[in-house]
């Protein structure tokens, strides 16, 4: 497929919704900092730098720990998880920890958000404020969007591309078109409160990496149904 880069942040101006939080979990101990999130259908998985950590969202109980250096965005595909580390993109088995894969990350270690989409990945470039979306086999990037804030976590969930956005100490839950980029629809989170990872959970919540608070946040996300 063709590289195409288009220009966001059209819609950026439309009125944003106060973000619900519905729960907060940790912070854990060992956790400096929370980077990707993802969901398998169970638990709720975060990379905390050195480790691959899973929540229960039930309990809020750590269940699984993998020894596998997590530096940043974390997607599950059905089967394996994907961890952002360094400038490479590994393939990890969540039954065993074992990597399995490896391809390059679209931005050579600048790599932020992480999320699996119908065969492809999403990777948010944090400083350059872009969205690549890449091939999950090679690492080609296929189509990148931009955005007017700094990219955090990345969700691809029920057809639609959301994204953290953050400047200064303001973050936002952003809903874009995957190939315009434009801004549709916007939750605002309380001031100081980071969002440095992100994932749906097919339902009706948001998991959220809280950065250096060392927690793990559920938000509420708007539904299509809600919406009507």
């Amino acid at each position: 497929m063709k590289t195409t880069e288009n220009r966001a942040g059209r819609g950026a101006r439309k009125s944003p919704k106060r973000a619900e939080i519905v729960r907060e979990y940790g912070p854990f101990p060992g956790t400096p900092r929370v980077h990707g999130v993802t969901y398998d259908g169970q638990n709720v998985w975060f990379a905390r730098t050195e480790k691959l950590a899973a929540i229960d969202p039930a309990s809020g109980e750590v269940v699984r720990e993998l020894d596998v250096a997590a530096h940043a965005g974390t997607a599950f595909d059905g089967e394996h998880l994907w961890q952002l580390v360094e400038d490479r993109i590994q393939k990890v088995d969540p039954k065993t920890g074992r990597v399995v894969g490896s391809i390059p990350a679209p931005a050579q270690g600048r790599d932020s958000g992480l999320t699996w989409a119908e065969g492809t990945l999403w990777v948010g470039e944090y400083r350059a404020r872009k969205i690549h979306q890449i091939d999950a086999k090679t690492g080609a990037i296929l189509r990148t969007i931009a955005s007017d804030r700094f990219v955090t976590g990345v969700s691809w969930v029920d057809g639609e591309l959301w994204h953290g956005a953050q400047e200064g100490e303001e973050s936002e839950i952003r809903r874009v078109d995957p190939a315009s980029g434009e801004v549709l629809d916007r939750l605002e989170m309380p001031e100081g409160v980071a969002v440095t990872g992100l994932e749906g959970d097919r339902k009706d919540l948001f998991f959220c990496g809280g950065g250096t608070s060392g927690k793990v946040r559920a938000v509420r996300r708007p539904t299509a149904r809600a919406q009507r």
